[in-house]
């Protein structure tokens, strides 16, 4: 009776099964997935975050605080002082000693501060939201730098990938071979030492095979680690088939993250200088102060509240500070300054370095156009030597030279296209527009 819903469950078992084994990853999923997985990206996004939360720390500096303070005294022995004696009624030019207060003294106070200007506080302001312009910057640089990881790895694991078919391929065509001049060799027809040749052949291509699943692992270990896959879980990436299909799908469109990131850094020293230069200026502020006194003689039962108040305004100048604001205006001139020389440089390497690329994706792109063009010859040249092997025309050494060259023009486009993809990337990633 329970047969039923026990095969159920094993069929749902099974689909789920088959439906995370067939689950493939492009390269804009597992863009999308380290935007939100990755750590360094979310460590970045923690120090945006952070120094906002700063920034409204410091802001709370601009309002009113409010202290309590009480101090609960027992004078074990009252203080006194000398007082001229006529004023008792004492003879002239002497003296009595009087004794101020009672045993215990309870007081109590409320101070209330308000500051009303204070140049570092608005400097601080301003260096503060500079500031965070700049950690935003810097988290763009850190989204762009991991792109870049999972792009280029992403890509190189398609040149693993494709390189492996070409291996198999090449595996399946070899044994097939071989099979045959085994035969012949066991009917005596062939010699052993031309069988062996095409097996020594086999075993290169099926060493070659094993380091390639070895890379393979570890790349694949890699992106998971980059995009927040678990590390059990099989991930399996959609062909690219080495297609010539352009990653620039604006190549104008550029975020020049090292350019405005020396702006602001140009923002914040001249923001700095104004800080040097409001510190000429006094700082006030507004105080305002309640105290209730209670005194209490235990021996008389005594006791009586005391409170007064107050509100002032205070103001601290200072008024020479050993030309210390002098040296730092000098200071900052030279940082200003060095920062402008460091924005033209970078400005002209950004360019040299947008159009340096540009052209390597040209170079690039037709290298890999003419590595297909190798391929098919070789594949035909391949093709024509196993016929006439066949049929005797030429010797097992011809054929073994076609197959080395089919399998060189295999890794050459394979590398070709996994350069065109890392040139392509690097013109991305020096505008910022790695998607």
């Amino acid at each position: 009776m329970n047969m039923k819903p026990s095969l159920s469950f094993g069929l749902l078992s099974l689909f789920f099964g088959l439906s995370i084994q067939a689950q493939k990853y492009d390269l804009a999923t597992c863009l999308r997935m380290a935007d939100s997985a990755n750590v360094q990206i979310r460590n970045a996004q923690l120090d945006v975050a952070i120094n906002e939360s700063q920034r409204s720390a410091y802001l709370s500096s601009r309002l009113p605080s409010l202290n309590f303070s009480a101090d609960y005294r027992y004078n074990a022995v009252i203080p006194g002082q000398v007082v001229p004696a006529q004023f008792f009624g004492g003879a002239p030019g002497t003296f009595a000693e009087v004794k101020f207060g009672v045993p215990l003294v309870l007081s109590n106070t409320v101070q209330l501060n308000q500051i009303l200007f204070n140049s570092q506080v608005n400097y601080g302001l301003a260096a503060l939201r500079i500031n965070s312009e700049i950690v935003k910057i810097k988290r763009d640089m850190t989204i762009q730098e991991v792109k870049y990881q999972v792009a280029n790895t992403y890509f190189i694991l398609q040149g693993v990938y494709q390189q492996l078919q070409f291996l198999d391929s090449n595996a399946t065509n070899v044994k097939r071979m071989l099979k045959n001049m085994d035969l012949l060799v066991s009917q005596g027809m062939m010699i052993q030492t031309e069988a062996d040749k095409v097996r020594i052949n086999l075993l290169n291509i099926e060493n070659n095979s094993a380091n390639l699943l070895a890379t393979k692992a570890q790349l694949e270990e890699l992106l998971k680690i980059m995009v927040g896959i678990d590390p059990k879980t099989p991930i399996v990436l959609n062909d690219d088939q080495l297609v010539q299909q352009t990653l620039l799908l604006d190549p104008d469109q550029a975020n020049l993250y090292a350019l405005q990131l020396l702006e602001q850094q140009q923002k914040m020293a001249l923001e700095e200088a104004k800080g040097i230069k409001m510190g000429y200026l006094p700082n006030l502020n507004l105080y305002g102060i309640y105290q209730y006194n209670v005194n209490m003689n235990p021996e008389t039962d005594f006791r009586t509240g005391i409170d007064g108040a107050f509100i002032g305004l205070r103001m601290d100048w200072n008024l020479f500070d050993g030309l210390d604001k002098h040296h730092k205006a000098a200071m900052n001139a030279l940082k200003q300054e060095q920062i402008q020389a460091q924005q033209d440089l970078t400005r002209l390497q950004l360019q040299q370095q947008a159009d340096q690329n540009k052209r390597n994706i040209e170079v690039k792109a037709a290298a890999l156009e003419v590595s297909k063009e190798q391929l098919n010859l070789a594949a035909s040249v391949h093709k024509n030597a196993a016929l006439k092997y066949k049929e005797g025309l030429i010797s097992v050494n011809d054929f073994l030279l076609a197959q080395t060259g089919l399998e060189q023009a295999q890794a050459g486009v394979v590398a070709a296209y996994v350069t065109l993809r890392q040139a392509e990337l690097e013109y991305l990633k020096s505008n910022g527009n790695i998607k």
